[in-house]
């Protein structure tokens, strides 16, 4: 088979298994699905902002401060690790069946989150969901990318961007609500008629191609399927927990991780004796998957640096409130889904990697903008920069999904979808842990000691401090921050890295999908 480039220019030949192209429902039928994939998107989105939310409630009424954290780790370590095995099975056995599964599994576990009697059962229902939120979130890019052929694609891959910006700005809101308003629990039962509507929604309308018939029995991975979720679950734990739950060097880290690097060997030997392997070699064999891969690691590495720390940024040295530091941040939800809409006008004239090399090098260039900024400065400052970010990142993300995506047969596409989705997962889970570090280093060289959590605290109660010594906190925050936007900006030099050196010049789409294109 033929691949050509997104320019029309032949590229290198890469033989292809020949598989029927999917079916491309039109009219109704593929608005319906589009609007079932949104409503699946929108479970997993809402799910981290509306439990944030309503911690104190939770908390209050179960107890178990000191584990609540897990609420969310527990989740994230569930969905991160499942990425790649829903992936192989979504190839093996269909999307559609994979899909209902998930979203199936994922209400089971709002079910029994909203019965938790205690913070130990919600925790470990609260893993259940995460266990279905790795199907919906794989799954739904995959068929998102086999509804609309390549020129298509942005409009769909900028709908389902539309509902994560969404879901930042409004999921705070309704868990608030329901956690002031009504019961907490309400934020767990109210994902049953959203599911349940997007679950008939992909029974009645989500039509797959005939597959064809096996000449082999089928012959599925599991041992490769447990060594990736043991080993994902001890690294990811170590990641999630160390510098927080223990110190980094302890025994517990360590023992973490030395079990993690274990599991990764004993799971590469596995994989590369399994007839169906979970994470096949050519994932990383080839040199456009293996480049996105390493180039969404960064992005979800540095993504961290804005999520997670520019809401204390904006309280702690500008001196807003909760609601005003979220409306900062949610600037760069704006324009990021805007931009992935847009980007297919670039990548169609100059290709995926040069876009994509736009899109991060005007990331990096905000990124070290923010040390500039003057302090204590005022708001609309670091919003310009976010919503300059956002733009720049959805040039960046949206057309090496949509690139990668494209160079891989329908057979192919669930493997490599959810390859590239678990390497961002984990690059935000070394980012959380890595940023963490360099800011309460910082504050330590700064201040003799102390974290950022208990600075930021420190701020809230400002009656407490003399004008100078709040000064002082405040600018050693603004330290803090400032070095973990540069760390982000190394980040996104890797990713610009990755893409001058592994990425091939021009991705080679194969020549089923150009021709649907029109190419």
């Amino acid at each position: 088979m033929t691949d050509r480039s997104t320019d029309g220019r032949t590229a290198p030949t890469r033989t292809t298994p020949e598989t029927p192209p999917p079916p491309r429902p039109a009219g109704r039928r593929r608005g319906a699905v589009v609007a079932a994939l949104m409503l699946c998107m929108a479970l997993a989105a809402l799910d981290g902002t509306v439990v944030a939310t309503a911690v104190p409630q939770i908390v209050g009424d179960l107890g178990g401060l000191s584990v609540f954290s897990w609420l969310f780790s527990g989740y994230l370590l569930a969905v991160t690790v499942t990425l790649p095995v829903y992936g192989k099975l979504s190839d093996t056995f269909g999307r559609k069946p994979v899909l209902v599964a998930g979203t199936v599994l994922f209400l089971l576990g709002s079910l029994l989150c909203a019965a938790a009697w205690n913070m130990a059962a919600l925790i470990a229902f609260r893993v259940v969901q995460g266990l279905g939120g790795g199907a919906l979130q794989g799954t739904v890019q995959t068929i998102a990318a086999d509804l609309y052929p390549l020129r298509e694609r942005p409009r769909i891959q900028a709908k389902l961007s539309s509902v994560w910006a969404t879901a930042s700005i409004a999921g705070p809101v309704l868990g608030g609500l329901f956690a002031g308003y009504a019961d907490w629990r309400w934020i767990f039962l109210v994902n049953l008629p959203v599911g349940g509507l997007a679950l008939w929604m992909i029974l009645r309308h989500l039509k797959e191609p005939a597959r064809p018939a096996r000449t082999a029995p089928l012959r599925i991975d599991w041992a490769g399927a447990l060594g990736v979720f043991a080993t994902g679950a001890l690294l990811l734990t170590a990641l999630v927990q160390g510098g927080v739950a223990w110190p980094w060097l302890s025994a517990p880290s360590l023992g973490l991780l030395g079990g993690a690097a274990l599991l990764a060997a004993g799971t590469v030997v596995v994989e590369r004796r399994a007839a169906e392997p979970m994470i096949p070699g050519w994932v990383w064999r080839r040199r456009t998957i293996a480049a996105v891969n390493v180039a969404l690691g960064a992005l979800g590495l540095l993504m961290v640096a804005p999520t997670v720390f520019l809401p204390t940024y904006a309280q702690s040295v500008l001196g807003l409130g909760p609601i005003a530091a979220g409306l900062v941040l949610s600037a760069w939800t704006l324009s990021w889904p805007i931009s992935a809409a847009f980007s297919n006008r670039v990548y169609t004239r100059i290709g995926f990697r040069l876009t994509a090399v736009l899109g991060m090098s005007g990331a990096l260039a905000c990124l070290l903008a923010f040390p500039f900024l003057p302090y204590p400065g005022e708001p609309w400052q670091p919003a310009l920069l976010m919503l300059v970010l956002g733009a720049c990142l959805g040039l960046f993300q949206l057309p090496l999904m949509v690139g990668v995506q494209s160079t891989v047969p329908y057979e192919e596409r669930g493997t490599t979808t959810a390859s590239v989705l678990f390497c961002r997962q984990v690059g935000q889970s070394v980012g959380a842990a890595l940023f963490g570090a360099v800011a309460n280093t910082v504050l330590a060289s700064r201040l003799g000691g102390g974290d950022l959590d208990g600075v930021a605290r420190a701020l809230e109660a400002p009656a407490s401090l003399t004008a100078e010594a709040a000064d002082h906190l405040r600018r050693a925050v603004a330290a803090a921050v400032d070095y973990v936007y540069l760390g982000a900006a190394a980040a996104a030099a890797l990713a610009l890295l990755a893409l001058l050196t592994l990425a091939p010049r021009r991705f080679p789409v194969l020549e089923e999908t150009a021709a649907e294109d029109g190419k």
